[in-house]
């Protein structure tokens, strides 16, 4: 539909939790949050602040929003703030006659209304895109790396740079999901490495892609580079915390990229794992045997989001990254409610009936990722919740789905991956457990109403 023919957005008449968040930056005011010094000289641009989600708003996708509304249940959460996806070359323009990115631009000005505003736009295309994870494969091949650059980044950055001296306007750039981590996780010599994850390590294309992205990006004034830095189910272990922080330096640092074109990072993006565990953390011992020995933790140094965000965040830190990064958390699907949900710690005979008592995340296991069968609603939008940490967002709008159950013939370029196909068993990545998804589910992207429903259904908080 033309431009004119969205549907036509409200304004809250309360302020968002972003914006109640201002009070938990009050003490910590610098001439930048004030908008007194420029970020390039241009008077009509103000200065990035330390956090850009505190005293803001944050804008809400009118075409998420009406898909939201249309489902039972769904008004209770169409006014909730979600990322934007450039999935595909053509997104930027707008496909099948959705909006583009001007189009979300445009429309964030209106939100604003003279009010600082965050967009959040999830950059997403690298040359072969996810080598992991078939459902989320992209449209340039792997050796694209110029067609990424001038056709979808150089595109990208020139529409933001239109709007760079909106001075109420903050754009999040969620950077490249699913990427650098591959790069330590899924090669060789490793059990669970793919020749595609070999293949991208070898020729360069994902940290010379990122680090295009983040030197161009962040060459624009009021644009906030996050980097996706997984989740604690997939680099909280001792071989892939170091690893991958190395390499996202090295990343940083590359080309004609700094340390200064990276705001913060940020965990769980489009995944499951819970913000917190209340019943139980990683210090704990049953019988004088470590949480971490049993099998759900399986040595790792983290139980959920928050804690390793916080932990990561140091370690980045100690690499070479500046002193104030900050974290983003997306809770979109990551609640946990329902009647599943554990009221309290496990029972203390054995560590695993402890641990498996105890711990609120519903999955079969960490690794699984694809439509999660139980999962609801997570912590909703909220500006700097604790120490670290910028905000909890929304990135994976609620009710898109993961990857199709089965093969589904498409021209955007995505695979079926097995671990979207509730019969499957597993694989190395997930310790050869079942993949716990959903079944009939769509293209990854698209509308998945039985899961939205769900994600209602088990939200916590609940709705």
């Amino acid at each position: 539909m033309s431009r004119t023919e969205h549907p036509p957005h409200r304004r809250r008449a309360r302020r968002s939790a972003f914006a109640a968040g201002a009070l938990a930056g009050a003490f910590a005011i610098t001439l930048s949050t004030l908008g007194m010094a420029s970020a390039n000289d241009d008077p009509g641009t103000l200065a990035r602040v330390d956090n850009p989600y505190v005293g803001a708003d944050v804008y809400v996708n009118p075409e998420w929003s009406a898909r939201a509304a249309a489902e039972p249940g769904g008004s209770a959460i169409a006014n909730e703030p979600t990322g934007v996806w450039l999935d595909r070359i053509a997104a930027i323009e707008g496909v099948n006659g959705g909006m583009g990115l001007r189009d979300h631009l445009d429309e964030a000005v209106e939100q604003a209304g003279g009010s600082p505003l965050v967009f959040q736009v999830v950059i997403y295309n690298l040359p072969g895109r996810d080598c992991s994870a078939l459902a989320s494969n992209g449209e340039l091949g792997a050796t694209e790396i110029d067609r990424y650059k001038t056709e979808y980044i150089d595109v990208i950055a020139d529409i933001l740079r239109e709007y760079e001296n909106e001075a109420n306007l903050r754009v999040s750039a969620v950077i490249e999901i699913d990427s650098l981590p591959n790069l330590v996780t899924n090669v060789s010599p490793r059990p669970t490495a793919t020749p595609q994850c070999d293949t991208m390590k070898a020729n360069g294309n994902y940290v010379e892609g990122v680090s295009y992205a983040l030197s161009e990006l962040g060459s624009v004034g009021n644009v906030y580079n996050y980097i996706d830095a997984g989740h604690y189910g997939w680099i909280g272990w001792d071989d892939n915390f170091g690893a991958s922080a190395d390499l996202f330096h090295q990343t940083a640092t590359h080309g004609e990229a700094t340390v200064d074109d990276v705001h913060g990072f940020i965990v769980n993006t489009a995944n499951y794992g819970p913000t917190t565990e209340p019943h139980y953390s990683i210090n704990d011992s049953i019988n004088g045997t470590s949480v971490r020995q049993s099998t759900w933790v399986d040595w790792n140094r983290y139980v959920d989001n928050q804690s390793f965000a916080q932990g990561f965040r140091q370690e980045l830190v100690s690499t070479g990254f500046n002193s104030n990064i900050g974290m983003l958390i997306d809770t979109s699907r990551n609640g946990w409610g329902g009647s599943d949900r554990p009221a309290g710690p496990g029972p203390r005979t054995d560590v695993n009936a402890y641990v498996e008592g105890s711990r609120v995340d519903g999955r079969i296991h960490a690794g699984n990722w694809c439509n999660q069968a139980g999962a609801g609603l997570g912590e909703r939008p909220t500006a700097a919740p604790a120490s670290g940490i910028d905000a909890y967002v929304w990135i994976k709008p609620p009710g898109e789905s993961d990857g199709a159950s089965r093969e589904i013939p498409n021209d955007e370029g995505k695979g079926f991956d097995r671990m979207c196909d509730p019969t499957y068993q597993g694989n190395p990545r997930n310790n050869n457990n079942p993949s716990g998804a959903l079944p009939d589910a769509p293209l990854s992207g698209h509308w998945f109403s039985a899961q939205f429903q769900e994600l209602l259904d088990n939200a916590y908080p609940p709705l």
